[in-house]
């Protein structure tokens, strides 16, 4: 049975599919019969939320495959023409336009060549996924984001049809293409595991910043409550409202990954006795354990020093640990506090431990 947590990760990004343009490329006659036949049923899933797909048959019998997606009940369409004729772009647009899926023959390229880049370039895909017999692996292990310029300096982690592919696929994002997934074809379930999951299991190589820590926008407030929920009752944190955050919405920065939030964290400056408090420090439970935190916190350091504030503070009941010993804080007192925030501390009866940290 899923867990919830995972039915909610799967819903995040429906809003953010429906309407584009996937262009998927399978190895046909390569893969095995049932990782292909999952992927299909996946397909079906995936225009069924109004993801608008084209289907690039790499090998095997184009004609086969046809009509696979047809007993999966894609509303499929075949373009008469190769991925190499320029006429094959009007043709598969023309089949999106109708609402269909369009399955284009592009056995006659490797998977990133610069014909299958330029038609997906001219069809204007958001993401490029490629289901192949051979994958991007570093170091052993799929990696999930790489940039696409840091591609190059990959190359000597990987094998040499990896590094092929990861060059591949870097030179297509420099070209436009937003994503390029570069997925283990032969694993059933591969492609929902990659698409509904922020941190995915095959090799994505971006064109733009994956994950950002960015100031909060007001569309994120009910997000972000949605996430200190959980630590306000589990740590009797003060309650925040919609309105306490807005009016302090300057102070909030998120963690965002593929423009999904996954962490928060505040900077509460106190200017008349330079310092700030680092607060409402949290990430989702998910994605706890990969360093999330740590980026966040010395995102807001970063910014106390450009404004010139020489000590920062947090207040904490649960993770001493994580202040002193992976962040380097001190712990400090109670009359370490600026006189106001003491005063609501005070006030709160909590049994919060004092950390503070001086920035150089």
């Amino acid at each position: 049975m899923a867990q919830q947590s995972d039915v909610r990760e799967v819903l995040q990004y429906i809003p953010q599919f429906r309407g584009k343009i996937f262009f998927v490329l399978i190895e046909a006659g390569i893969l095995p019969e049932p990782a292909v036949a999952e992927t299909l049923l996946d397909l079906a899933v995936l225009e069924d939320l109004g993801v608008k797909l084209v289907l690039g048959v790499l090998g095997g019998d184009l004609k086969d495959l046809y009509d696979w997606t047809l007993e999966c009940e894609i509303m499929a369409a075949r373009v008469s023409r190769p991925i190499t004729d320029p006429l094959a772009v009007k043709e598969a647009l023309e089949i999106l336009g109708r609402g269909q899926s369009a399955i284009i023959d592009a056995s006659a390229t490797g998977p990133l060549d610069l014909p299958v880049v330029d038609f997906a370039l001219r069809v204007g895909v958001t993401k490029v996924i490629a289901l192949l017999e051979n994958e991007i692996l570093i170091d052993g292990a799929p990696v999930h984001a790489i940039r696409a310029k840091d591609a190059a300096s990959l190359v000597p982690q990987t094998d040499a049809g990896g590094a092929a592919l990861l060059l591949s696929a870097a030179e297509a994002c420099k070209r436009g293409i937003p994503r390029v997934h570069v997925l283990n074809g032969r694993r059933q379930g591969v492609l929902v595991d990659e698409l509904f999951s922020n941190e995915g299991v095959g090799t994505m190589v971006h064109a733009d910043s994956y994950r950002i820590i960015r100031e909060l926008r007001e569309e994120d407030i009910p997000e972000l409550l949605g996430m200190i929920g959980r630590s306000v009752r589990r740590t009797k944190l003060v309650e925040r409202t919609y309105e306490d955050i807005q009016s302090r919405i300057e102070d909030f920065y998120v963690m965002a990954i593929d423009d999904n939030v996954v962490g928060c964290v505040a900077l509460h400056p106190y200017p008349d006795e330079e310092t700030a408090e680092v607060a409402c420090l949290y990430v989702k439970l998910q994605h706890e354990g990969r360093g999330y935190g740590i980026e966040l916190v010395h995102h807001v350091e970063k910014i106390a020093r450009e404004r010139g504030i020489p000590r920062v503070f947090a207040l904490s009941n649960r993770a001493a640990d994580f202040f002193t010993v992976k962040l380097g804080y001190s712990p400090a007192t109670v009359d370490d506090l600026p006189r106001k925030r003491r005063e609501q501390f005070e006030a709160s009866g909590r049994d919060s431990l004092v950390f503070s940290l001086v920035l150089k």
